[in-house]
């Protein structure tokens, strides 16, 4: 069995317990929830006991937990977990049983082929950038935060690594390219740019990898695409994206 669903954020408001997501009974390890990003147990500088609980909980699941990242992942505490070849892509291994599904790869399960691509442009910084090291950022924050204005502290809580860098893109196509640009499934945190037009929120700006993934749109075979992102909660039946792209917030989509 494999399972996908959207964003977590440290919080699954019990969207996996045995009531919500009786399934798992039935599940092993050789079966895999996949979170479409920012699922949040790595997210702080250090490991916190918050995010030591939250995946010592996934660890202790019946499945597997795989994740791509999405654009309130630590990128820089994820490029310091271990990297290892795993079905056919390259993995972080945060736990055991909690994998990492890196940028560009493609990995066979269960007979099934599936392209990860995580990453997306942050919203939530109207109120600008700070730094850890300027002395004035006490005070800018209380600021910002007195007017209700919603910002980010580079280092901190944003990383320009929450977009891809051109070995990525490249890294993707090429190992698209090895497999006749020919998937079963796309798991990505974002969309393409076309896409994210039919969500109508504005606040989501066309960037670099919304027209990386127009371009896969347009040249690879797929059978589905999943992605988060978004935290919209009307319901995949009131955006019409068409039938090969769906996009997940807090549903548990069985797909294989």
């Amino acid at each position: 069995m494999i399972y996908v669903t959207g964003d977590t954020h440290l919080d699954s408001e019990g969207r996996f317990n045995t009531r919500v997501f009786p399934e798992q009974k039935q599940m092993t390890k050789e079966d895999f929830l996949i979170i479409c990003g920012d699922f949040g147990g790595v997210l702080f500088p250090e490991e916190t006991k918050q995010e030591a609980k939250w995946l010592e909980e996934f660890e202790q699941r019946p499945f597997t937990t795989l994740f791509v990242d999405g654009n309130h992942e630590n990128h820089e505490r994820l490029a310091s977990y271990p990297v290892r070849e795993w079905n056919g892509g390259m993995v972080h291994v945060i736990r055991q049983h909690v994998l990492h599904l890196m940028r560009g790869q493609v990995f066979t399960l269960q007979g099934k082929t599936f392209f990860s691509f995580g990453g997306a442009q942050s919203t939530d910084v109207e109120g600008g950038l700070l730094e850890l090291d300027d002395p004035n950022l006490k005070r800018k924050k209380a600021e910002l935060r007195r007017r209700h204005v919603s910002f980010r502290v580079n280092r901190y809580d944003w990383w320009k690594e929450e977009l891809p860098s051109p070995e990525e893109l490249e890294e993707g196509l090429r190992n698209l390219a090895e497999h006749g640009n020919t998937v079963d499934y796309i798991i990505t945190h974002c969309c393409a740019a076309s896409t994210q037009e039919l969500l109508g929120d504005d606040r989501y700006p066309q960037n670099v990898l919304t027209d990386y993934f127009e371009q896969l749109k347009n040249t690879v075979s797929f059978g589905k695409w999943f992605f988060g992102h978004y935290h919209d909660v009307r319901g995949i039946e009131a955006m019409d994206l068409g039938e090969k792209e769906t996009f997940l917030y807090k549903q548990l989509v069985r797909i294989v």
